[in-house]
């Protein structure tokens, strides 16, 4: 995944077809289309470029014109906002179904893990989510990281850390994955140092972006088997 900074607004999002009165007036039948077409084109494109392509290659993609795209949505940032709420909440959604049909707690981690990197959710985290955080003096995390469940307390220069910048969903997800990890720690399954935050990072590498998808399922499942051989605890 790639998770560049877009240096995205905290402006709510600009919703398309919003009337005066702020309620959401109804889509002509080509504008539906359209709308749909561009929103599946940048899943695809930033999924395979991350949030740093242009706004010209969603275009493309969706075989429509530029600005077609930005009549819906006005600047970039508000399409990247739009795909990683979809996204987040996709994931939380993901996360909420393994904690409610596993009950031993590994499964229902690994379970987590395996449909996540299926889907290619991970690709599209909130670039602000995942960040290399060096820690403060004393080791003490800096306000935003203090309130992300399962954080490791004492994190060295360069390790990378969870930040809840207040992007929509990024609170619910965080705490639900929080819950699987607490709950895999706690039955001795997963080893002692394992964080929400190495969670999300092997969601967001293990669906490797290549161009043939029997390859990449492959690739994903190999790749993802190895990552979690490498998360569970082992007898000493």
């Amino acid at each position: 995944m790639h998770v560049q900074d877009t240096h995205w607004s905290a402006a709510p999002l600009a919703s398309a077809g919003r009337t005066g009165g702020g309620r959401a007036a109804p889509l002509r039948v080509d504008a539906q289309r359209n709308l749909e077409h561009v929103l599946r084109a940048a899943r695809e494109v930033f999924g395979e470029l991350g949030y740093g392509a242009p706004m010209e290659d969603v275009a493309r993609r969706a075989r429509v014109g530029v600005g077609t795209v930005y009549r819906r949505f006005p600047s970039k940032d508000v399409l990247v906002r739009r795909i990683a709420e979809e996204e987040t909440a996709r994931l939380t959604e993901q996360a909420r179904t393994a904690l409610g049909q596993e009950d031993e707690p590994w499964s229902a981690l690994s379970r987590f893990l395996r449909t996540s990197v299926a889907s290619g959710a991970g690709r599209l985290l909130p670039p602000q989510v995942l960040r290399v955080g060096v820690a403060e003096e004393g080791g003490a995390p800096a306000a935003d990281e203090a309130r992300v469940p399962q954080q490791r307390s004492q994190a060295g220069a360069g390790e990378l850390r969870l930040v809840d910048g207040g992007e929509p969903g990024t609170a619910a997800l965080l705490e639900v994955v929080g819950r699987l990890v607490e709950r895999a720690r706690a039955a001795g399954e997963l080893r002692a140092d394992v964080s929400v935050s190495d969670v999300l990072l092997v969601i967001a590498t293990a669906a490797p972006s290549l161009p043939d998808a029997a390859q990449q399922a492959a690739a994903s499942a190999r790749l993802l088997d190895i990552l979690l051989e490498g998360l569970r605890s082992r007898p000493v």
